[in-house]
């Protein structure tokens, strides 16, 4: 039986996947587009985007009242999240979203471990809450945790009181959890929005996107999620894939099939 997070994105993942192009009179929903040129139309580059880079001093602020979270400095607003790793030669990252899973998450780590990999797992609060201890182990095995909000929500629909608690909520949760401040953020469904890029730059956060989406939320086969990522798979790319949500098992079953592949290919694996 499917979950009720697998059941939203069945339901959502086709339209609210689809990018948000910020324009000078508001926000323009773009829509039936995987690639990320087509996402943000003619304002995503050929070349990867870089991160933006910090450019004021870290204040007073803090992710919520009373908190112990200290902020790195902030950054300048980004115009779009990021959707490629930097230029280097055949680069590529792996990202690892919706954990952590008490299932999943260990046999992925095991897998990045036995390949020396370094991936970015985007984390939902209240699951780091429930299971603390596996964020830990992500976090002890040198892994970039990134902010995937409090609930995994469609932060389009929220208002902007609601989309910053949703963002600080988690990175309470995983810094309590982990002693670690994100330092990246990735929105549920790629939903992106002025609030949401304006609180990445308060506290400190890159915005990360993803380039290769095989879709293994959605279950369609171990064949089919290593050969979308073996056909889509560019230098500087960012792949998608899920560790949490409900039956990662093809996911699993094909890392074990696609890491070896890359890495044969000559890619080699950083973090956004």
């Amino acid at each position: 039986m499917s979950t009720d997070r697998e059941m939203r994105e069945s339901g959502e993942r086709e339209p609210l996947t689809r990018r948000m192009l910020l324009s000078a009179g508001g926000i323009t929903l773009v829509a039936g587009c995987s690639a990320p040129a087509a996402r943000l139309a003619s304002s995503v580059r050929a070349k990867p985007t870089p991160s933006p880079t910090g450019t004021e001093p870290a204040g007073a602020r803090q992710p919520g009242r009373g908190s112990s979270v200290h902020l790195p400095p902030r950054r300048t607003v980004a115009k779009e999240p990021m959707f490629y790793v930097e230029d280097r030669s055949k680069a590529i990252a792996l990202t690892i979203d919706d954990g952590p899973s008490a299932i999943y998450t260990p046999q992925v780590l095991r897998l990045l471990a036995k390949y020396r990999i370094t991936a970015m797992f985007s984390m939902i609060g209240i699951e780091v809450d429930q299971l603390p201890g596996v964020a830990r182990d992500v976090a002890a095995a040198g892994h970039e945790i990134a902010n995937h909000t409090w609930r995994h929500l469609d932060l389009g629909v929220l208002g902007s009181s609601a989309v910053v608690s949703e963002m600080d909520r988690a990175t309470e949760a995983i810094h309590k959890a982990t002693g670690v401040v994100p330092a990246r953020f990735r929105a549920p469904y790629g939903v992106w929005s002025k609030t949401v890029f304006r609180r990445c730059a308060e506290t400190g956060m890159t915005p990360v996107d993803w380039s290769v989406d095989p879709r293994d939320w959605s279950r369609p086969g171990v064949s089919y999620i290593v050969n979308d990522i073996m056909r889509t798979t560019r230098r500087g790319s960012i792949i998608l894939e899920h560790d949490g949500g409900g039956d990662r098992s093809e996911t699993v079953a094909a890392l074990k099939i696609v890491l070896p592949r890359l890495l044969d290919a000559g890619y080699h694996f950083v973090t956004p």
